[in-house]
């Protein structure tokens, strides 16, 4: 299987535009998804500094970040998930009906989340347990009605991410706050292990197709160690800190598991190359990821900041960054558009790297005027709002007839065979 457009039988396409957004999780999820990243920390910016009604039991931050983790990303993750399975097993994606219940799902629990809603938690967070529950559930049946192994990763780190999203759910129902931030703080870890999973699928067969456009070799081949490293020291650290190991050592572990990403960066050095946006997103996610987990475990040692500082860095900017990465190489794939970003879309991705930097300058000791936190909203915003202008009409053109879908990406590490195509029409002409 090639991550380059597929040859295949002819399908129709739907006519419409709810039609053709609901024809694969990527067109409707990645736009949620997006629109949510956006929208929620402006709200929250706003609700606080006008002191809506919010969350009293659970303080506004964990509601924050739960929101980001389970809203944002996690309608990333459907999206990702209910397309690259499909490419990675030879089966017909989800499509209309059970897409749009998928949609609805996460929208429950958003409806609560969207004003840290106490009295309807519960709801809540059946909501989003179902839709997780739908995609453990979706992920297996593929393993086993195609008899592969290439699924129970994912599989195993949505089990981790119900399991730690009910524990936060729990928390908040109880209204302890200390183990309520614990346990956001492992969902975060949970994304962050999916977050290795998927650069270790996506950087291969990208990195190859940039190399070689022809796809008639494969001169990428990474050193199969790299493979897993992240995702399973980041569970250790997990399994430290829910073994309540001291500080000392927690903070080792979590440094070990941001080494493990920094050691990803190196499958970035391919020549000159190396400077194609979608190189540099990808290694900038693996960048962010790991100095946020770093700074989070030497904070842990005794260094001048918080944890917090460090874990901001990790899941705004790793998750953050590697999110906008898998969108934009993703939307361009899947509607039959060769890879090269424009100015606008490189522009995104640098708002959201300034997004970081403003939330983490304050907590370094920079002194910058004005509202910060505000400034890195309206950055982070600008950044998503940029991506979904730009790929919104590809997600929703609707032609007559269509091709069969693009793979996403490889499960396998190099990938074994594959067959040159035409390509297909330049991104910047259809602008």
């Amino acid at each position: 299987m090639s991550c380059a457009p597929a040859s295949g039988p002819e399908r129709a396409l739907p006519t419409t535009r709810a039609g053709m957004l609901a024809d694969e999780g990527f067109r409707l999820f990645f736009p949620l998804a997006a629109v949510y990243a956006a929208v929620f920390p402006l709200f929250w910016v706003l609700a606080m500094g006008f002191d809506l009604p919010l969350a009293r039991t659970v303080p506004p931050s964990i509601w924050h970040a739960h929101e980001m983790l389970i809203g944002a990303f996690g309608a990333a993750l459907i999206g990702f998930l209910t397309t690259a399975a499909a490419e990675w097993t030879d089966t017909e994606p989800l499509r209309g009906r059970p897409l749009w219940l998928l949609a609805a799902l996460w929208g429950a629990g958003r409806v609560v989340g969207l004003l840290g809603w106490d009295g309807m938690s519960a709801l809540g967070a059946l909501a989003d347990l179902a839709w997780m529950g739908v995609l453990f559930a979706y992920l297996l049946r593929l393993s086993w009605s195609k008899r592969t192994d290439r699924l129970l990763v994912f599989v195993f780190w949505i089990g981790v991410l119900m399991a730690c999203t009910a524990a936060t759910r729990v928390s908040f129902v109880l209204g302890d706050v200390a183990r309520a931030a614990m346990a956001v703080h492992l969902v975060g870890f949970a994304f962050l292990g999916l977050l290795g999973i998927v650069l270790s699928r996506v950087t291969v067969p990208v990195t190859n197709l940039i190399l070689d456009p022809t796809e008639k070799s494969s001169p990428f081949r990474p050193h199969p160690g790299r493979l897993n490293l992240a995702p399973g020291l980041v569970l250790v650290a997990m399994a430290g800190q829910v073994a309540g190991l001291s500080p000392a050592v927690t903070g080792y572990l979590m440094l070990a598991a941001g080494a493990a990403f920094m050691d990803r960066i190196a499958e970035a050095f391919v020549g000159r190359d190396a400077l194609r946006a979608e190189i540099l997103l990808l290694a900038g996610a693996s960048t962010l990821a790991g100095t946020g987990l770093m700074m989070a475990g030497a904070a842990a040692l005794g260094a001048p900041w918080t944890q917090v500082t460090g874990l901001h860095a990790a899941f705004m900017g790793g998750l953050g960054l590697g999110i906008y990465a898998i969108f934009c190489i993703a939307g361009l794939m899947h509607t039959n558009r060769p890879l090269g970003l424009n100015w606008a879309v490189r522009l995104g991705a640098l708002a959201l790297a300034g997004s970081v930097a403003l939330r983490l300058a304050p907590d370094l000791g920079l002194d910058i005027p004005g509202p910060v936190h505000a400034g890195a909203s309206l950055a982070w915003a600008a950044g998503y709002l940029t991506w979904l202008a730009v790929f919104w009409p590809y997600f929703t053109a609707a032609p007559a007839t269509a091709t069969a879908s693009t793979a996403l990406s490889e499960p396998d590490s190099v990938p074994e065979a594959v067959t040159p195509i035409a390509p297909p029409p330049d991104i910047a002409a259809a602008e």
